[in-house]
């Protein structure tokens, strides 16, 4: 039983790599308070900070001094005995300090199993350990605040507030077609309607928190592509805002690409600016284009940019882009930024409606360059950061599409008279939405989220 106390105990460094003025050790599982014992040669008191001395198990030796914490099962993270170690933060220290720890039998902790015993233990769903890593990489303070809302479990109730409301539906409907006796023609109640419409408006509103929660989270990556000398590399440092990339009259001043990370109004942006694309014989240019192309492929947005005094009349994208690309892009993915208007003396405006959006500006005096930003805004159903309250990911935006589309059959059933049918749309919703918060998961999903945590976390 011991023995399987100690495997079953985890253990992991808890701060970042590197020096600094303390760094934590966290501990848990079922012999915690043993080995808390043998490390300061007391019994700790729950949640009291104890000043002294880490002794090694064995031989004794003093490691260091620092504050040990215990926390026992289950008014603890991980619901389970935690003990974690306050010590100086020396790489050297702490790792002869954990080396001690799993001295006694201990193992290391995999990343993020911390966290995922948290979950299976039921202290946090799953929205929330993930919210755990989402406010640990938080890139922005509106970020770091939804990650916290999502933490304190904000989203969550709203999964579950949906999920009830389905779920007394489902009730509703199942008993009156496993009880026809009772006479309830639900087909013809409006109460089925008016339940599955008030559920699907809830619903669209959720939708679209959560796609503002992941645009906060993860941003978009936008490609600024386009011919040689169209001024590329002068809008990308227009955005950022700096000059990350050489700008010349000489074309094809840039060879590969160039990365910048800036925010609009707390929405992350990737921008990408890449070489011209044009027909080359140069190999390393040849190399710069390829990889130029592979990027637009994968990109949130197509910035293509064209020279605004260079020809009446714009080169089709598409071409620009290229056959093989173009097979492969959505052209509803694609911008037009006329630049160099300057030159030309004329103000910065945006049209749409036609066949693409497009946007004239001076990338080298900044006029226009703010439409743009709100261009991008727009595009990706960024409104205003406020209106974010919680945190989210791809996969709860793909969970809530398959929930809208079960929702919208099961609304086409009951206009049909197909009760069964109607119910088991009913019951796929219910089931993705059990997916986001873990009320309906499998150890590959599992596998795959806490995976990407950092150790000790």
């Amino acid at each position: 039983m011991a023995d399987a106390q100690i495997i079953s105990t985890i253990a992991a460094i808890a701060t970042p790599v590197g020096r600094g003025g303390i760094g934590v050790i966290r501990v848990s599982g079922p012999y915690v308070l043993s080995l808390a014992k043998s490390i300061t040669a007391h019994t700790l008191k729950p949640r009291y900070a104890h000043y002294g001395l880490f002794y090694h198990p064995v031989d004794k030796s003093v490691i260091d001094q620092g504050i040990a914490l215990y926390f026992p099962a289950p008014h603890s993270f991980t619901g389970e005995d935690i003990l974690e170690l306050q010590a100086h933060g020396s790489p050297v220290v702490l790792d002869l300090l954990l080396q001690a720890i799993i001295s006694q039998g201990v193992r290391l902790a995999r990343p993020g199993e911390f966290s995922e015993r948290a979950y299976l233990n039921n202290k946090i769903d799953l929205t929330q350990a993930e919210a755990v890593a989402d406010l640990i990489d938080a890139s922005s303070q509106q970020a770091a605040r939804n990650a916290i809302n999502s933490l304190q479990g904000v989203f969550s109730q709203r999964i579950e507030h949906l999920a009830e409301q389905l779920k007394q539906l489902r009730v509703y409907v199942e008993a009156a077609i496993d009880f026809p006796e009772e006479e309830i023609d639900f087909l013809k109640d409006s109460k089925v309607a008016t339940t599955l419409m008030t559920i699907q408006r809830e619903l669209d509103a959720v939708y679209k928190e959560a796609q503002q929660g992941a645009l906060l989270r993860e941003g978009m990556t936008v490609v600024i592509a386009g011919r040689p000398n169209a001024g590329k590399s002068s809008l990308l440092n227009a955005l950022s805002g700096k000059a990350s990339a050489i700008v010349t009259d000489i074309a094809g001043t840039t060879r590969d690409l160039l990365r910048e990370y800036i925010q609009i109004d707390g929405m992350p942006l990737h921008i990408i600016d890449t070489a011209g694309l044009h027909d080359s014989t140069d190999t390393v240019e040849k190399i710069g284009i390829e990889r130029a192309r592979k990027e637009i492929k994968k990109a949130d947005r197509i910035l293509i940019i064209y020279d605004y005094g260079a020809a009446t009349e714009p080169e089709d994208p598409l071409q620009i882009l290229g056959k093989e690309a173009s097979r492969e892009i959505d052209s509803s993915r694609i911008s037009l930024i006329f630049n160099k208007i300057d030159l030309a003396k004329i103000t910065p405006k945006s049209e749409v409606g036609k066949d693409y959006p497009r946007l004239y500006l001076s990338a080298k005096t900044g006029a226009g360059i703010s439409l743009l930003c709100h261009h991008l805004k727009m595009i990706m159903g960024f409104s205003n950061a406020g209106e974010a309250v919680f945190t989210a990911r791809r996969r709860h935006l793909t969970a809530l599409a398959k929930v809208e589309q079960c929702l919208q059959r099961a609304s086409n059933q009951l206009s049909a008279g197909a009760g069964e049918l109607l119910a088991e749309d009913l019951r796929i919703a219910q089931q993705y939405l059990g997916e986001i918060n873990g009320t309906v998961s499998s150890d590959e999903l599992l596998g795959e989220i806490f995976s990407s945590f950092c150790i000790g976390k």
